[in-house]
């Protein structure tokens, strides 16, 4: 999948029309993406989210979740904390 927007830095949207909230976290990852990346979103086991978000380029990963749900509760700060 290919990126269509990613006007916010917490939100991207893929060339599916699927958009996803990417974790506070992980953000500075996704800065060097761009329309031409290549990317697969993959099921995650994780407590903290849903999917990961895959670079097909490098395999960098960024956990996400899909926009407009909510992390959850003290998982964010948590998982900060943690590193």
């Amino acid at each position: 999948m290919k990126i269509r927007a990613h006007a916010e830095s917490h939100v991207v949207e893929l060339d599916d029309g699927s958009q996803w909230q990417i974790f506070p976290g992980d953000i500075a990852t996704t800065l060097s993406w761009k329309p031409e990346t290549d990317l697969h979103l993959r099921q995650s086991s994780e407590e903290i989210c849903s999917h990961v978000l895959v670079n097909a380029a490098d395999q960098t990963r960024v956990r996400v979740i899909a926009a407009g749900d909510n992390w959850p509760d003290g998982a964010v700060k948590k998982a900060l904390e943690e590193g």
